[in-house]
């Protein structure tokens, strides 16, 4: 993580009812990918580290036989056990509030470990070598993220922005969304702009801040945690959404840089204003949107056994 900066509990506080409705999801055929080059039979044992509201770890429920969902956040654990009580899956899942870094928390033997853009959070040597010790033999990592073309390692937007500039970031999404669709794009530069007006010039994660990023380099942490590979595969996405004025600010207030509990006394003003701006932008309220494509990044663990835990 960035130096000088620690994790603590506000990072996420407040962001997990915006989560589902504010998120770009992941490409479509991310699941089907998955059960190929996973090899899933619907048996087997997932843990999704930093689950959050448990977008994917629901997503690939029909693949295993159990999935945990682990995240220190008290509101994303709660949204993720709902989400699984009204997609009917409550008893193939449970939700663990803890760490990363608590693992293995008594958790078991699992056949695949999956990081959906949160392995930046954590202390990653840790972790990293911690989680192979819970696989079993011939298991798999499994690494998610949006991919980043034309912009700095490490920056997306709609996700977490890592290393690159924000500004660099958003004018990525604005170029993806345009071209033949009805509605404007969603203005990310300008937002960015209002976000650092209100809160500074430096990225602002919990308490702290984070003036290079969140860092990169998962390639060599997994390397030295002594996993195998990777096999890389890219899911293509940049299917045309539409998106009402109420999922942006939704979307801006589910980034850690952005959570509510940031802006204090000053909340209502800034989402007054964020608020304008998207009715300057968009009159009608609505926006158009490509989503990224979902690139996979599977790594391996020693040993050929049975890829059941």
């Amino acid at each position: 993580m960035g130096e000088g900066w620690e994790w603590d509990e506000t990072l996420f506080a407040g962001t997990a009812e915006y989560y589902g409705r504010g998120r770009l999801p992941y490409a479509p055929g991310l699941a089907d990918v998955l059960a190929e080059v996973l090899k899933t039979d619907g048996r087997g044992r997932l843990i999704d580290v930093g689950c959050g509201p448990g977008t994917v770890a629901l997503r690939l429920v029909h693949l295993f036989g159990e999935v945990v969902g682990v995240d220190p956040d008290e509101g994303m654990i709660t949204e993720a056990r709902c989400a699984a009580a009204a997609a009917g899956a409550e008893g193939k899942t449970r939700w663990v509030r803890a760490r990363a870094e608590e693992l293995p928390a008594g958790l078991g033997t699992f056949t695949v470990v999956a990081f959906a853009q949160s392995f930046h959070w954590m202390e990653r040597d840790l972790v990293a070598a911690t989680v192979r010790d819970m696989l079993g033999p011939g298991g798999a990592l499994v690494h998610i993220s949006d991919l980043k073309p034309d912009l700095k390692p490490d920056t997306e937007p709609g996700s977490e922005p890592g290393t690159g500039t924000d500004a660099e970031a958003q004018a990525g999404t604005e170029r993806r969304a345009v071209g033949g669709l009805p509605h404007p794009p969603v203005p990310y530069t300008a937002m960015e702009e209002l976000i650092r007006h209100y809160l500074g010039p430096v990225r602002r994660a919990g308490r702290g801040v984070l003036p290079q990023g969140t860092p990169g380099g998962e390639a060599e942490v997994f390397a030295r945690a002594g996993f195998s590979g990777p096999a890389r595969h890219v899911i293509p996405g940049g299917q045309a959404l539409e998106r009402t004025s109420d999922d942006v600010v939704a979307g801006v207030f589910s980034m850690s840089y952005a959570a509510p509990h940031l802006f204090g006394p000053h909340v209502d003003a800034f989402e007054a204003d964020l608020r304008s701006l998207l009715r300057w932008t968009s009159p009608s309220g609505r926006f158009s949107e490509r989503p990224p494509a979902t690139e996979v990044f599977v790594w391996r663990t020693p040993g050929a056994g049975s890829p059941h835990a």
